[in-house]
């Protein structure tokens, strides 16, 4: 069995499960250190992502021996979801770091669906496939926890399960229950469609004078998060309609309709196929340069309870308060203009 100084192991751990010990069991025999990559460093707290870094590393190391604490080392990475290649780099760097620069690294996981390509990312370590005899996903865990069905626990540590049941108390658990209701009835709506529906939406990023125009989320899904003012498109309009349209009807911007048309300098379409709770959604986006000078009177309405200008300098600090890939969407358009 070949030993290396380092042995890598990325995951999302949502939350850690029995596969998830089993492969960090592998690379403690294989690596004198092993380092964890927590991804999804930062987003705001949904059914998918219910548990923090600190929470998810908590959670981690609640099942490590004396020995193995000592001998492990976790990295959170933020998500790309629009520069896989910025995403690398941040891996690659991050892990040169915790690795002191060293050349004895591997990686270990399974190759196992869609969401375990990034194997195939880092050429430059040795990979160890390692196939963890647990035939589960943490999607299903996830399913079962929020439906209240005790059976979660037989896939997890009894740490785990502790650490979970305690959480349940000190968190706003209710909360996401409700999200994950929500998103259920939602796709259950749908089942009897003959293929997978695709559902199109339309957002404006307004910008002025330093501000970006901002909602606050009237109802689930996202209930309380910031976003950005939008909606999904009738069938009789067109894309940039639909996003005037709802521009007004949640913030009820005072711009004539006509000038905020003559500000869009750009369009966007986005469209990762994670990019939302609620299937495959689609966002054409819009980007409206109002350019400088006094900041229009705004007013949340319709599915938005609140609307404000947001300063661009406060809005790198609120990354985990936005819904789904809005952060990444305005971050889009600001670092170019």
């Amino acid at each position: 069995m070949e030993k290396f100084q380092y042995c890598v192991f990325i995951g999302r751990f949502q939350p850690f499960h029995s596969a998830h010990r089993a492969i960090l069991t592998e690379a403690f025999r294989r690596g004198e250190k092993v380092v964890v990559v927590l991804g999804s460093h930062n987003k705001a707290s949904n059914v998918k992502n219910p548990w923090t870094t600190d929470e998810r590393e908590a959670m981690i190391r609640a099942t490590l021996t004396e020995e193995e604490s000592k001998s492990i080392v976790f990295v959170p990475v933020r998500d790309y979801l629009y520069n896989e290649v910025q995403w690398t780099v941040e891996i690659q760097q991050k892990i040169k770091e915790a690795t002191r620069y060293s050349n004895d690294v591997a990686i270990i996981g399974h190759d196992s669906d869609r969401t375990s390509y990034y194997l195939k990312l880092f050429p430059q370590w040795e990979l160890i496939d390692f196939v963890p005899d647990f035939k589960f996903h943490a999607t299903e865990i996830r399913d079962l926890f929020f439906r209240q069905d005790e059976s979660y626990k037989k896939h997890i540590d009894p740490k785990t399960a502790e650490y979970l049941d305690q959480w349940k108390k000190d968190n706003d658990f209710d909360r996401l229950k409700g999200e994950f209701e929500y998103v259920v009835d939602y796709k259950e709506k749908w089942r009897g469609a003959p293929f997978p529906p695709t559902f199109n939406t339309v957002d404006s990023i307004v910008v002025k004078s330093g501000h970006v125009l901002v909602v606050r989320r009237k109802g689930n899904p996202g209930r309380g998060l910031i976003a950005l003012p939008g909606g999904f498109l009738n069938q009789d309009e067109r894309g940039k309609d639909g996003a005037l349209r709802e521009l007004k009807e949640e913030t009820g911007i005072k711009v004539n309709i006509g000038d905020l048309r003559d500000a869009i300098s750009e369009e966007k379409v986005f469209d990762h196929p994670d990019r939302s709770l609620r299937g495959r959604t689609i966002s054409y986006a819009f980007f409206i340069n109002l350019k400088s000078g006094e900041l229009p009177s705004v007013k949340g309405s319709d599915d938005a309870d609140k609307a404000w200008w947001m300063p661009l300098s406060e809005f790198y600090t609120r990354e985990k308060d936005f819904f789904e890939d809005h952060f990444h969407i305005i971050n889009y358009f600001i670092r170019k203009y």
